[in-house]
């Protein structure tokens, strides 16, 4: 590839990262979105919607009861702020262990994860980090990035035309934004959802301490099963686990709050 050429390139990728528009996470972590609220909340509702149809969904009362307990003591401490839901709860029969939030005010909780999350605490662990991707805008980061990496990925070929540098040159950057952008991105948002998730179950009175139970926990469930580090989008159980431990020394400890939500 020819200076001039470079150049073009460079220049076209970094048009396209001008024309989103900068955010800043609750942490102060700068942030790329190019969709409005409105806009992932419709996406976020349409999504769940669908969810519902091919989705086996739990009906027994008391499962119910039990996880929208959780979540309600966690969504409670979002009221007052900016974009709140009018939050809903489903409960799907899936072996999964695993959770989600969208944006949107949507929550669903498989009941895989209610053999892993052994008590309320742990549950609101998972729970709570769900619902911090939701108020730090993940999904919109998320989505954007994959846009913006679509983007410069098209410019370039644009660019190149027909050099005969140009499938070698794009396999290339196709990796790059894999490895060196989308999935440490991934992994500065789960950590930052860690974190902010912690904070939401502390002032709803669940115990912060059980969130490493819970990590020892799904590392036992997973059975050496995790990729690396590396080439992951979410951070090995020993680094979440040492940066809960962390940020748990800064927590306050003031809250009246003491949910019984019984499984």
């Amino acid at each position: 590839m020819t200076f001039n050429t470079f150049t073009r390139v460079a220049t076209g990728v970094a048009l396209a990262v001008t024309l989103a528009s900068c955010a800043q996470s609750p942490t102060g972590r700068k942030q790329i979105t190019m969709f409005s609220d409105a806009e992932m909340a419709q996406l976020g509702q349409q999504s769940f919607e669908q969810m519902k149809q091919q989705q086996a969904i739990n009906k027994d009362p008391k499962t119910n009861q039990y996880v929208g307990c959780v979540a309600n003591a966690i969504t409670n401490q979002l009221k007052g702020q900016a974009n709140t839901y009018q939050w809903e709860v489903v409960v799907f029969e899936s072996e999964q262990i695993n959770a989600f939030a969208l944006p949107g005010g949507k929550i669903g909780v498989y009941t895989g994860l209610l053999g892993v999350a052994e008590n309320q605490d742990q549950l609101a662990t998972v729970i709570g980090h769900e619902v911090a991707h939701v108020l730090a805008n993940h999904s919109n980061e998320r989505l954007s990035q994959n846009q913006l990496a679509s983007t410069g990925l098209d410019i370039t070929g644009a660019l190149l035309g027909n050099s005969e540098y140009k499938n070698m040159t794009m396999a290339g950057l196709g990796l790059g934004m894999q490895y060196g952008v989308l999935m440490p991105y991934g992994r500065a948002q789960e950590s930052e959802s860690d974190i902010l998730g912690l904070e939401l179950m502390a002032q709803a009175g669940f115990d912060p301490a059980q969130s490493v139970k819970l990590w020892q926990n799904m590392a036992a469930a997973s059975q050496g099963g995790q990729p690396p580090e590396l080439l992951s989008t979410h951070p090995s159980h020993n680094t979440r686990i040492k940066d809960l431990q962390k940020t748990m020394k800064k927590l306050p400890t003031n809250s009246t709050a003491k949910p019984n939500c019984q499984a």
